[in-house]
């Protein structure tokens, strides 16, 4: 048995951390799909930024819908190490929530548990919100609960969203774009009139600033026209630009945080997106995957899109292939019975990132090894 006396001598007083809001609270690795993988430093600022904007949210929507007063039950299905799921994670702890962890993804295993769990909210990405669209087996189960997807890490089609909603009309899908380096968080959308700007990724997050800039000449440019996308704000990973130095952001990388974060914080995501009139964020597609078909630039997603409208089609990713003529052409890789396009291959899966990112370098280096097929 222990004494008290025992536990009070062997008790040393607490030793005192003294902690910044601009020393390093974790380190998340980049999906590393347009280059190595690098080690993302987020800040206990860039965490503050993030839980305050989410309660704003909170508040706003509990003023506006007395629904939202109720506990929410959230399934997380999403890789906790993934930035996605790492900040859904701390959104949960915040607010609150209740949530439901899922050890291994399973499709029907996931159905299950919003039937058992009750559950109204889970972050998704555009891959799952197809096979919800499509699944035969989901009228099995009770989900009624289900109120609202939280989607990202991919774009999501205008088409494949009305289909989702014809399908379950008393979910809302709400879609949202964030990056690594920005701790999860960039834009978003609130309530439903903005969750039905199909194909958008909503509007900018609180203290965020954004800016299109022609990837050539870097000129900013107005909206309606596409650009690579700028960001600046509380959120974005440590790399405070001080005169010509600029502190490291990727771990050990200076190279890659020179060329990712200007001297005036501005980090350039290398996504080509556009802005409309009412300041709702459309993402074209990642500029280094844009094929270059004679002297066109063809986006991969947009065609990815087509070819999941086919229901038919359960799954399709798109990669330039080496044409003596054009330059590239685009390949489709397709998960289904026979179809016919330029240059097809028929495969079991498509490989992606946790987050649901089409893993493009893979099925290239899988095409020009031989294995494809032209029909």
């Amino acid at each position: 048995m222990i004494s008290d006396s025992v536990i009070e001598s062997d008790c040393k007083p607490n030793r005192v951390v003294n902690v910044n809001q601009s020393d390093s609270a974790a380190i998340l690795y980049s999906s590393g799909t347009t280059g190595r993988v690098k080690g993302v430093e987020l800040t206990h600022r860039n965490f503050i930024a993030l839980i305050a904007g989410i309660h704003h949210q909170s508040r706003i929507e509990i003023e506006e819908n007395a629904a939202a007063a109720e506990p929410a039950v959230s399934l997380m299905i999403l890789p906790l190490f993934h930035v996605f799921g790492f900040f859904m994670m701390i959104a949960a702890a915040a607010m609150g929530e209740t949530l439901v962890l899922m050890e291994r993804f399973d499709f029907e295993g996931m159905l299950r548990a919003v039937e058992e769990y009750k559950v109204n909210y889970m972050s998704v990405s555009p891959p799952l919100v197809v096979a919800l669209a499509k699944s035969e087996v989901a009228a099995k189960y009770n989900l009624t609960s289900l109120r609202l997807l939280g989607c990202g890490g991919a774009p999501l089609g205008k088409e494949v969203s009305q289909r989702f909603t014809a399908k379950f009309p008393n979910v809302e899908i709400v879609q949202g774009y964030g990056l690594t380096e920005t701790g999860g968080g960039a834009t978003g959308m609130t309530g439903p009139d903005e969750s039905k700007q199909f194909g958008s990724v909503g509007r900018l997050a609180e203290n965020m600033e954004a800016k299109i800039v022609d990837p050539t000449t870097g000129a900013a440019l107005p909206p309606g026209q596409r650009g690579e996308l700028w960001l600046r704000g509380p959120t974005v990973m440590k790399g405070d630009a001080f005169g010509a130095i600029i502190y490291s952001c990727y771990v050990g990388d200076d190279e890659a945080t020179a060329a990712t974060l200007d001297q005036e914080g501005w980090l350039k995501t290398g996504d080509l997106c556009y802005f409309d009139s009412h300041g709702f964020l459309y993402i074209v597609d990642r500029l280094k995957e844009l094929i270059k078909y004679k002297a066109y630039q063809v986006p991969p997603v947009e065609l990815e899109q087509l070819l999941q409208l086919n229901p038919e089609i359960a799954d399709a990713a798109v990669i330039p292939y080496p044409d003596e003529e054009a330059g590239q052409i685009p390949m489709a890789f397709v998960v289904a019975p026979y179809k016919k396009i330029r240059r097809v291959t028929f495969i079991n899966s498509i490989p992606k990132s946790p987050a649901g990112k089409i893993l493009r370098r893979e099925l290239t280096n899988h095409a020009l090894s031989g294995a494809s097929s032209r029909l």
